[in-house]
Formats: structure tokens, sequence, C-alpha cells
């Protein structure tokens, strides 16, 4: 099994990631939306669902994938530390800019 870094490197699998947070898709839509071929759709819907990423729903001859939010996750709680370093660097902007003058002489 891949990395969630690993998964999420390729930019088709973002862009699938992207069409099914609006809301599930069959493969024949996301085929359409990507301007892939089916073979090669499959091939990355199959890496995202092997690594968690969405599910799939069979109905009748039409297979529905969705998103499934628990891997990103991970990529949440890497991103935490540096959410907090840019929080507190927009703070400081927010004050800075807040302690300048107001420049209504115009």
């Amino acid at each position: 099994m891949a990395t969630t870094f690993d998964v999420l490197a390729e930019p088709t699998r973002r862009r699938i990631l992207d069409l099914l947070l609006e809301r599930p898709r069959s493969v024949g839509e996301l085929v359409d939306q990507l301007g892939l071929s089916q073979p090669g759709t499959s091939k990355h819907l199959r890496v995202l669902r092997d690594n968690g990423f969405v599910r799939v729903r069979q109905d009748a001859q039409r297979r529905w994938y969705e998103l499934r939010p628990e891997p990103l996750e991970e990529i949440d709680a890497w991103l935490a530390p540096y959410r907090r370093l840019w929080a507190s660097r927009l703070d400081a902007l927010e004050r800075h800019l807040d302690s300048m003058p107001d420049d209504d002489a115009g």
C-alpha cells in the first residue's frame, strides 16, 4: 500500500478527489470530466480505492465512486504545525497593519 503522499502526488488522482468532493460519480462521468480513457481512469480509481480514499457502490451496471475523507486526516495532521506557523505570522501582520496610522487625508 502506498503512503497518502504517494497517492496524492499524482495530479489526476487529486483531480478525481476534487470531483468526488462535489458528489459521488460514475466511472463514465469521471472519464468525461478528466478527458482520459476508461482504462486510464480506472487505474487511478483502483489506486484510490486500494488506499482507502474512495469507496465503490454498485448500482445495477454502474459503479459509483464516493470520497472517503479519513485518509486525508494524515495530511491534515501533517499540516497542523504549518497552519500554526502561518496563523501566528498572519496575526503579527494584522497587529502591524492595525498599528499603522490611517491614511484618510485623500
